[in-house]
């Protein structure tokens, strides 16, 4: 009796909601509303210890848990029908140390509200451009945006991560890694994926000084797609690492070309760089502006408001330019997609210099550290009569791209991947396994595309 008193004790804590409570429906939302799952209860953790309670919670009765920050996990790993839902966003302080140049931000908070805490001490973290994107997720996958070049992704800038693990039989603890203790699990956080380990609550970061940013934007007509696409291939990895620069190619119907970038560096110098893209087809539309770092952020955040409510993606990364075949092959399944709302995007990552490429693909768990470029292909829709079609058009486009592209990048996971592990962590993926066995044997944290307990070595 006293056993299975103890098994069953733990109480949740936080703020707490079932089926019937009034916020219920908003609190089991999605951001990508292609999934509709409907949870057993849903607890928002304040502190450390809510999130203790609620690991302990479902491992004694046994019910499936998610993790969740900002709900922007693209397959819906992040929900789960009958389980329970530990959600940290309301966990979000922000405390900035400028002498020392770090931060600790509490892993509930969206990305729009880290780059304004530490812009008001003038300083930023390299991270990307989605306003509402939890800090966890993005994080703990990598964390690829328009400081990358120059300063890494977000995960090459995290020093220590505190994180409630499984613990025994029916238990749960909060343990610190950073590099002298659990070295292992800040290795696998640094781009293993979240959800993967345990519930991560806080992470220290390395922020870099920073006032004014020069940004630009280019628009093309959709015709001049086989003159600056190349070019822009060829020029973003190359290019100083201060400037990191995107491209997206819109459907047939919208009929666009917009290149955008970001330098840390004067509008006259960025002008400058820009002109082997001003000398491609006809540009249409020109900006160049230099403007205060937080400003930026809102600029770049713009492509990803007021977006369809549901989406498929997919992701690859390109290795070197794509010949003309590749670039025939975009034409092609841009001039017959499902819809408007369907494009190509891809940011530069890699060439000259790029803080990315310097580090060692086994020094994190992120191994794409050869790759110049990163694709997202996408298709959004309102209706659910369009799914289908929206879906399968990103399947067989990814697989017509296949032969010029590599690998996938977690944070743009892909149910329809087969060989998922190689796409997302290629070689680390073994010793992703081991720290899996280490902190999570029982396979606690898991969802369909999780890290599987590994094979215990034996000495």
């Amino acid at each position: 009796m006293a056993q299975n008193q103890k098994k069953t004790g733990t109480r949740l804590t936080g703020r707490i909601v079932f089926p019937g409570n009034p916020s219920y429906n908003a609190a089991r939302m999605e951001y990508n509303r292609r999934f509709s799952k409907f949870p057993k209860v849903i607890v928002f953790c304040r502190r450390t210890q809510d999130v203790i309670n609620a690991v302990k919670w479902a491992r004694e009765r046994s019910v499936r848990l998610r993790v969740r920050s900002g709900r922007h996990s693209y397959e819906g790993f992040s929900t789960v029908n009958g389980g329970i839902i530990i959600d940290v966003s309301e966990m979000n302080k922000v405390k900035v140390d400028r002498k020392n140049r770090v931060a600790i931000v509490q892993t509930g908070n969206p990305l729009a509200r880290v780059y304004k805490k530490l812009w008001n001490k003038r300083v930023a973290l390299p991270a990307g451009t989605a306003p509402d994107v939890g800090v966890a997720g993005l994080t703990l996958g990598g964390g690829i945006g328009l400081l990358s070049r120059k300063y890494g992704l977000t995960c090459d800038n995290l020093k220590q991560v505190k994180m409630v693990i499984a613990s025994g039989r029916y238990g749960a603890k909060a343990i610190v890694a950073n590099r002298r203790k659990h070295s292992d699990l800040l290795w696998a956080s640094r781009g293993g994926g979240g959800g993967n380990f345990g519930v991560a609550t806080a992470f220290t970061f390395r922020v870099r000084p920073i006032s004014s940013v020069s940004i630009y934007s280019i628009t093309w007509k959709w015709g001049d797609l086989e003159k600056v696409l190349p070019v822009w291939q060829r020029w973003a990895p190359s290019v100083t690492n201060r400037l990191t620069s995107t491209i997206e190619v819109a459907a047939k119907q919208v009929g666009t070309i917009v290149s955008t970038g970001q330098l840390l560096g004067g509008a006259e110098e960025l002008r400058r760089l820009i002109r082997p893209l001003l000398r491609a087809g006809t540009p249409v539309k020109v900006l160049v502006k230099t403007v205060p770092f937080i400003e930026a952020t809102k600029f770049f955040a713009e492509s990803d408001l007021n977006l369809e409510p549901k989406f498929k993606i997919a992701g690859a990364y390109g290795l070197q330019p794509l010949p003309r075949e590749g670039v025939r092959m975009i034409r092609r399944f841009l001039s017959k997609a499902p819809n408007k709302h369907s494009t190509v995007w891809s940011q530069s990552l890699g060439g000259a210099g790029s803080a990315v490429s310097r580090v060692s693909p086994t020094a994190t768990a992120y191994p794409h550290r050869k790759a110049e470029t990163i694709y997202e292909l996408s298709a959004r829709w309102r209706n659910n009569g369009e799914q289908q079609r929206n879906i399968q058009w990103v399947k067989r486009f990814r697989r017509a791209l296949r032969p010029f592209v590599k690998g996938d990048y977690v944070n743009f996971p892909d149910l329809q991947i087969k060989n998922w592990p190689k796409a997302y962590y290629g070689m680390n993926f073994g010793r992703l396994k081991q720290v899996k066995r280490k902190y999570d044997p029982h396979n606690v944290f898991r969802f369909a595309q999780s890290i599987p307990v590994g094979k215990q070595v034996r000495k």
